[in-house]
């Protein structure tokens, strides 16, 4: 990872989170790295298990890591004290659910669920009304200001819950899959929203889905396993984004045009995912050699007759790999096919 710019708001370096459980001890994050730059929309993708939740824990300053940096504007959240991690919590730090539950309280308004954020943190009165009408407008929900969550639809509630997460004008805005509980017209409408919003107040978005459509709608992709960076995912065009109306009948194949990047760490690891690796052959260890324009890794000659049944049978019925953002399978395995080069991230078979 490179050092801290003015372009990295955000830096995570090597950092480890363990939860104890009984008498075990679970590593739910080991030794990620990660930058946002300012004004970025990140997404972060990954099974269940592998760490993004942990992380936007973490960012959000409702948990301490074990072990390793974690940055946001300059400032070392590992050696803050509680208060002032509280502080942080509490005023540069907007959080987005996917329970709408977690997002509101039942029995106070749209307007009430705002400005009770304000209240404590000891907002004036004409102060509070002020902006909670002005985020209201913000998110569309200015006309059901007085009506209570269980009267609104799931949208509704989402973005006055994205409201609520802006009422102490915070830096970052974290959502933990807002669009999960939602159908994929009312998802494409919360993600135009965030991205107005992002633009309108200046936010850093850092966002946790497991739903590749909304994933591309971010800036950048990171993708997360067994608690470190594993790849990248950036636009390799200017095209338009699919929002707005007009994206509901969009299909796959008219996605922005991206790229996959293989991510490596402070120390130069780098993930290969399980899939590929079983298609090239390659088992615990592997050939690397230097080639023109990039590094050749294939497997070891002891590994690769006791791949290739593995692989044979990874390639048959419905378990053909398939890349994040892409609906076409990989051609079928060719007799001499276990060797896998890999260049700025790209697989060539």
């Amino acid at each position: 990872m490179t050092e801290q710019n003015d372009e990295h708001f955000i830096v995570a370096s090597g950092l480890v989170k363990i939860f104890q459980v009984a008498d075990l001890e679970v590593v739910a994050l080991q030794g990620l790295d990660l930058e946002v730059a300012r004004g970025e929309m990140l997404a972060l993708v990954g099974p269940s298990g592998s760490g993004k939740s942990t992380f936007l824990s973490a960012l959000g300053g409702l948990d301490r890591p074990s072990a390793g940096r974690l940055e946001v504007d300059g400032q070392n959240l590992l050696k803050l004290n509680q208060a002032a991690l509280t502080s942080y919590r509490r005023e540069q730090v907007g959080f987005v659910w996917q329970q709408t539950t977690r997002n509101l309280l039942p029995y106070l308004t749209a307007r009430e669920n705002i400005e009770l954020l304000m209240t404590l943190a000891g907002r004036g009165l004409r102060e509070r009304r002020a902006w909670a009408d002005e985020l209201l407008d913000a998110v569309g929900m200015r006309e059901s200001a007085n009506q209570k969550p269980p009267q609104l639809s799931g949208g509704q509630q989402q973005r006055v819950a994205i409201g609520c997460a802006l009422a102490n004008r915070p830096r970052i805005l974290l959502a933990d899959e807002p669009t999960g509980e939602v159908d994929w017209p009312t998802a494409q409408m919360i993600l135009k929203l965030l991205h107005d919003l992002r633009d309108r107040y200046d936010l850093t978005v850092v966002l946790v889905t497991h739903d590749p459509r909304v994933a591309e709608q971010a800036d950048r992709v990171i993708a997360i396993r067994d608690g470190r960076t594993s790849s990248e995912t950036i636009r390799t065009s200017e095209d338009e984004r699919q929002n707005g109306e007009g994206a509901a009948s969009a299909s796959l194949a008219h996605r922005p045009s991206s790229q996959e990047l293989v991510v490596l760490d402070s120390a130069g690891r780098l993930q290969l995912p399980g899939d590929q690796r079983v298609l090239a052959g390659i088992g615990r260890r592997a050939r690397i050699e230097l080639v023109d324009g990039g590094i050749l890794i294939r497997p070891s000659d002891d590994e690769r007759a006791a791949a290739a049944p593995v692989a044979a049978e990874a390639l048959s019925g419905d378990a053909l790999y398939r890349n994040l953002y892409s609906s076409e399978p990989l051609p079928s395995l060719k007799p001499n096919a276990g060797r896998a080069r890999w260049r700025l991230g790209r697989k060539k078979s």
